[in-house]
């Protein structure tokens, strides 16, 4: 987030109080197998301290000041803390199968929509949560992104704002998917999402609901 530390709990705080429509997280796995939300793969540019999360006990991960004194969040942490609808990010399979067994348990199915850069991980989660909604995330793609989207069974493609044609946006609208743009952060990145009529954008700036402008 552009105003508070990113993937904090005073972040997702900020961004429901500013009445979004969805919160986006991202999820890792630390060395004990606990679901932590970090963008990373390491914590050394959003914490002060240094190394990968893979290498790290969820308690030593919760040590470490992820600005303005939050701690690293533990995914149900969030779920506790606020009430918004989520999109949880994915990093792989594992994380999948993790965040699966969370989902069942807490019947998250209607509330936490799941997105990842990779199918396997798409479809995966999609096998072990019957009716879950998922997104399937494309930085540098072409028009296959529709085909992977399906064959992943994604109902929403999350595409990179500053690639997006509208040749992928018809072909995933043949395809009856829901397309998200990301990052949008500038009022031309907006006039774009509008002019493509989208069906959301992600932002780093969430005064965006309450203004239709952005903040630099």
């Amino acid at each position: 987030m552009g105003v508070e530390p990113e993937n904090t709990l005073r972040s997702f705080t900020a961004a429901q109080q500013a009445g979004l429509d969805v919160i986006e997280l991202d999820l890792h796995l630390s060395k004990d197998g606990a679901l932590v939300v970090m963008h990373d793969t390491d914590v050394d540019r959003t914490t002060d301290g240094t190394g990968p999360i893979a290498e790290k006990t969820l308690a030593e991960l919760r040590a470490l000041d992820a600005g303005r004194g939050e701690r690293v969040p533990e995914f149900e942490e969030v779920l506790d803390a606020v009430r918004s609808p989520l999109q949880a990010e994915i990093k792989d399979v594992a994380a999948a199968r993790a965040l699966a067994e969370v989902m069942h348990r807490r019947d998250l199915a209607a509330r936490v929509e799941v997105s990842s850069f990779h199918d396997e991980a798409v479809a995966e989660i999609a096998r072990l949560v019957p009716g879950v909604r998922t997104a399937l995330i494309g930085s540098r793609f072409g028009p296959d992104i529709v085909d992977r989207a399906v064959a992943a069974g994604a109902g929403t493609v999350c595409l990179n704002i500053r690639r997006v044609t509208l040749e992928v946006v018809e072909a995933a609208r043949k395809a009856d998917l829901r397309i998200i743009g990301w990052v949008v952060n500038t009022q031309d990145q907006l006039r774009l999402v509008r002019a493509l009529e989208l069906d959301g954008a992600t932002t780093d700036y969430p005064e965006i609901k309450r203004t239709g402008r952005f903040t630099a």
